[in-house]
């Protein structure tokens, strides 16, 4: 199946003032409403990774799991769940950082990774970057190399793929949208 980077995001829904006044929240649920917009997007991203080098798939909370295990089950790799904290239910290591709305918490099993894994981080899209910089910093913690950062959708006015890029963390996006882009 050709990617068709159009018909992707016109099933990307904006929600203007969500979750506050001034930001726009780019809806991922439409797209994964549409069978044929999810094999597209699940088919590109496997494409992308199937002679990678990529050891385990690291889905973050929440919608970054939707990818994440239809990705780790297609190429046959480990699943690591990076959750909000509390969320996990052994021994975790933690990572804080800045989202656009406040201060968060990321967590991952300590025994998630044993030295030397390279992870594929996935989730919805990049905005900020807080969430996969502290994702990266729990791989690394647990002995890992980050191989990429993956997402559907970039929004690269927040400076978030830049930030990670600036960090050694090279990024990969199906689309990207503009903050005046509707």
């Amino acid at each position: 199946m050709i990617f068709d980077e159009y018909a992707i995001k016109s099933l990307i829904r904006p929600v203007p003032g969500f979750p506050k006044e001034g930001v726009t929240f780019r809806d991922i649920t439409p797209l994964f409403q549409s069978p044929k917009a999810l094999r597209m997007v699940a088919d590109s991203l496997i494409q992308r990774y199937i002679d990678s080098p990529v050891t385990h798939i690291g889905a973050i909370d929440a919608r970054g799991f939707l990818l994440g295990s239809v990705l780790a089950y297609e190429l046959n790799r480990p699943l690591i769940l990076f959750r909000k904290a509390g969320k996990l239910p052994a021994d975790t290591l933690s990572a804080s950082y800045a989202t656009e709305y406040g201060e968060a918490t990321l967590e991952m099993h300590r025994d998630a990774l044993s030295g030397g894994e390279q992870v594929l981080l996935l989730d919805d899209l990049i905005a900020t970057g807080g969430t996969f910089l502290a994702a990266a910093t729990l791989v690394r913690q647990g002995g890992g190399e980050v191989y990429e950062a993956a997402a559907i959708i970039d929004l690269p006015d927040l400076g978030g793929s830049q930030q990670m890029q600036d960090a050694g963390i090279p990024t990969y996006t199906l689309c990207a949208f503009a903050e005046s882009e509707r």
